[in-house]
């Protein structure tokens, strides 16, 4: 179950390796003609975000006060983009993958490599309904004795996903320095990662929300609704299974594969909000939340507090809405949306103008984060189905600490493909 998702991939290493050999160039200076292939891949759900420079900040009037979303002039590197947030269905994918990782590991469903290690084995089918097999993998169950339904079912605990990141940052820092070791920069994460469905009941007194507590993550019916009930490390996590999913494909065919998913910068997201509308308060320009038609916009909580106003009493499917000028959908409204930056009100000032980013990354198993939470501070944007209008701006800047799940927060991610990018070349249309 143990994934690196390391500087150096080992098929970069190989076209190293290769590029000793030798190939006919009569003397003359060719170039490296022994590389491994190269197609600049597209990510489905995602669209292309340019290069480009825009004005972040506030557009309207700070009615809270905070003064920290002063305008400055931003300059941003083209990325990809989910074009909606991330549903259900996409998130059970990464729910199950870990499930049946870890039943393969109890199961030694592994095959033996030729340098002598293992990976586990994906070809051969678990049989969830056969008695033995549930005898062996009894750690992963709850009893039906201890459970609530009065039924043996998984222990939603017990799905923790395990990887190791190297630290890019820090490793550059101290580079020759005495006794410089990558190896101390990979960094091991242990991360639970079933939504806290709960969310629905506990975050609203006095409402009776417990059908759709009891349905919402896992009842087909809610397929391309948001997920929500995720905290700032879970996405995190979901983000690094997401790019060594996409590597172990490309790898197979011996291809190369450009950058990570994560998640977006809080300027990243305003500026893929915007969809290159300049200082418009919402990703339809505005100023206005309805159409001509009087219909509104985006799915929020409208008027004096008339959530169906707009078609949705809770959260819509992701792709509900009309997307802006970029092809991405609900930017504003449906549920709200972490971005890895850490928040502070004084941000705007210290970060730099080109692709700008103030992150302090921290781990949830790292107890001295418990005692000092000011780094787990993480900007969340958008707005969201409960929320006013103002939320709902583009530049509207919140708050929530990263260990903190709720019922109205959700995300999407990014992936950054710079040589497209620094020439402001669209590398294919979006879909």
């Amino acid at each position: 179950m143990k994934r690196k998702s390391l500087a150096v991939s080992a098929l970069a290493l190989l076209a190293l390796f290769a590029s000793c050999g030798k190939r006919g160039s009569n003397g003359q200076l060719i170039g490296d003609q022994n590389r491994l292939m190269y197609k600049s891949p597209l990510p489905i759900g995602m669209v292309w975000v340019p290069s480009g420079t825009f004005k972040m900040g506030a557009n309207d009037e700070d009615i809270r006060g905070r003064n920290d979303a002063t305008i400055h002039t931003m300059q941003i590197t083209g990325f990809w983009m989910d074009g909606t947030e991330i549903s259900n269905q996409e998130y059970r994918q990464f729910t199950n993958w870990v499930k049946d990782s870890i039943a393969r590991t109890i199961l030694q469903y592994v095959k033996d490599l030729p340098d002598g290690s293992t990976r586990l084995d994906w070809n051969k089918r678990i049989n969830w309904r056969d008695a033995d097999i549930q005898d062996q993998l009894a750690s992963m169950y709850t009893p039906a004795d201890q459970s609530g339904w009065g039924v043996k079912l998984i222990d939603a605990s017990k799905l923790v996903y395990h990887s190791e990141t190297f630290d890019f940052a820090g490793a550059s820092r101290a580079r020759g320095a005495a006794g410089y070791n990558e190896k101390a920069f990979v960094v091991k994460h242990d991360e639970p990662i079933y939504p806290d469905t709960t969310v629905w009941v506990r975050q609203f007194s006095y409402s009776y929300n417990e059908p759709i507590s009891r349905q919402y993550f896992w009842f087909q019916g809610f397929n391309t609704y948001p997920v929500v009930g995720v905290d700032w490390y879970q996405c995190n996590a979901f983000c690094d299974w997401r790019t060594n999913l996409w590597r172990s494909e490309r790898d197979k065919s011996r291809m190369y594969t450009e950058g990570r998913f994560r998640l977006p910068s809080e300027e990243e997201w305003e500026y893929a909000a915007r969809g290159g509308r300049n200082e418009a308060p919402y990703p339809w320009g505005g100023p206005y939340i309805i159409n001509k038609k009087g219909c509104y916009l985006a799915n929020f909580k409208p008027q004096r507090g008339n959530y169906s106003a707009d078609g949705g009493l809770y959260t819509v499917p992701v792709d509900k809405y009309a997307a802006n000028d970029f092809g991405l959908k609900n930017m504003s409204g449906n549920v709200s949306e972490w971005t890895n930056s850490t928040f502070t009100g004084g941000t705007y000032t210290q970060v730099a103008d080109i692709n700008p980013e103030f992150a302090m990354n921290v781990n949830s198993s790292n107890a001295a984060v418990k005692n000092q939470p000011y780094p787990t501070r993480k900007v969340v944007r958008g707005g969201s189905w409960r929320d006013v209008a103002y939320f709902l701006q583009v530049s509207t800047r919140d708050y929530e600490y990263a260990d903190t799940a709720k019922a109205y927060i959700g995300f999407r991610t990014v992936i950054t493909y710079p040589a497209p990018a620094l020439t402001n070349r669209r590398p294919m249309r979006n879909k």
